[in-house]
């Protein structure tokens, strides 16, 4: 879930779950399994998200890194432990599940 996905009763705002971000992919349970540059991408959007930047200024930089190498290691770790009784999912498949909704969703904003 994104942080700017909460809202206090309004739409948009902070404190009502709006669901995941766009950028960010579930990671866990599929096979192959998630690479550490695709958990450093999560890491790298949820940072860009939070910080409210998608590159930080020179004064920023240091710690905006840092963040994202401390987040990309939870999140590996996190992943590591996480345990399925489902059957892993497959890329290929998940993918054209993702273009179908997506699909559906902009011809019917278009109608």
């Amino acid at each position: 879930m994104c942080a700017l996905s909460l809202s206090k009763g309004r739409v948009g705002g902070v404190g009502q779950n709006r669901g995941m971000c766009r950028n960010i992919r579930p990671l866990n349970n599929f096979e192959p399994a998630a690479s550490s540059a695709e958990v450093h991408d999560a890491a790298l959007q949820y940072v860009r998200k939070i910080a409210g930047v998608s590159k930080p200024s020179k004064a920023n930089e240091a710690v905006f890194n840092r963040a994202v190498e401390e987040i990309a290691h939870a999140t590996q770790h996190l992943l590591d432990e996480l345990v399925s009784t489902a059957p892993p999912k497959n890329r290929e498949v998940e993918a054209a599940k993702a273009r179908a909704r997506s699909a559906n969703r902009f011809a019917t904003a278009a109608q």
